[in-house]
């Protein structure tokens, strides 16, 4: 008996989240294509024949654009029977008041929280046989559902996506499932970012350094299982927005 094969692109995998995606999924036998400024050479050792990698600038919509004209993708779908795109890569920036703005700023933003992750989905819609099982996971945040002071373009590049996702699973196409997925307050790289904001700047600074002083960060490695198994399981894609805290209980 011939088992499913089932492939994942995971972008921005070299640190936090995505890294710890990346390796939960390589782990489970699941062969990993990630997409990020840099390579993971730790990853890189440990699966030399399940790990690709391919180093690109998710914020240059040029070299993203050219990436999906080649067959990179279609190459590395080929054969699966199911596919799973994580949307993971982003950036908090720019944080403060919108008059303080860099507009090379909010142009970095917009396109690597939205715009690549766009165009990722579609291509993994398009790539492969029509009857290839195509999962979409959206990395979202709890800022895409309330708005924070200091975080204006985090919260409308993350709602994007929420609204993206809930337009997406009223398509016509049985074999795509969509989530834009918010993972909880993961201890990563970018909370560090937030706790050393000013709180001129971003206002609740005082709320995430108490949730790090309190152990109340979930660890990348425990979220990252959370969401894979919600990602493999059949209730994934019945809503189009959810929180792993609230699926995972369920569950």
């Amino acid at each position: 008996m011939t088992l499913p094969i089932t492939r994942a692109i995971v972008t921005g995998h070299t640190k936090g989240l995505g890294a710890a995606l990346a390796e939960q999924l390589l782990a489970r036998n699941i062969d990993v294509l990630g997409l990020s400024r840099s390579r993971n050479d730790t990853l890189a050792q440990r699966f030399p024949q399940t790990l690709q990698q391919a180093a690109l600038n998710l914020a240059d919509l040029q070299i993203v654009t050219r990436w999906l004209a080649s067959d990179a993708l279609t190459r590395f779908v080929d054969g699966a029977d199911s596919v799973l795109l994580f949307n993971n890569a982003g950036t908090v920036q720019p944080i403060g008041p919108i008059e303080g703005h860099d507009a090379a700023a909010i142009a970095n933003a917009v396109t690597l929280n939205v715009t690549t992750p766009l165009m990722l989905s579609s291509a993994v819609a398009a790539a492969g046989v029509s009857a290839c099982d195509r999962r979409i996971v959206h990395i979202s945040s709890g800022a895409a559902r309330n708005a924070y002071a200091g975080w204006s373009i985090y919260c409308a590049t993350k709602a994007a996506l929420d609204h993206h996702a809930r337009a997406v699973s009223l398509d016509a196409n049985r074999a795509l499932r969509i989530c834009s997925l918010a993972p909880g307050v993961v201890d990563t790289n970018m909370q560090a970012e937030i706790r050393s904001s000013g709180k001129e700047r971003f206002p609740l600074r005082e709320k995430f350094e108490d949730l790090k002083r309190n152990g109340q960060l979930v660890s990348p490695e425990q979220c990252a299982i959370q969401l894979i198994d919600f990602t493999l399981s059949e209730a994934f894609g019945q809503t189009p927005v959810a929180d792993i805290r609230e699926v995972a209980q369920r569950g």
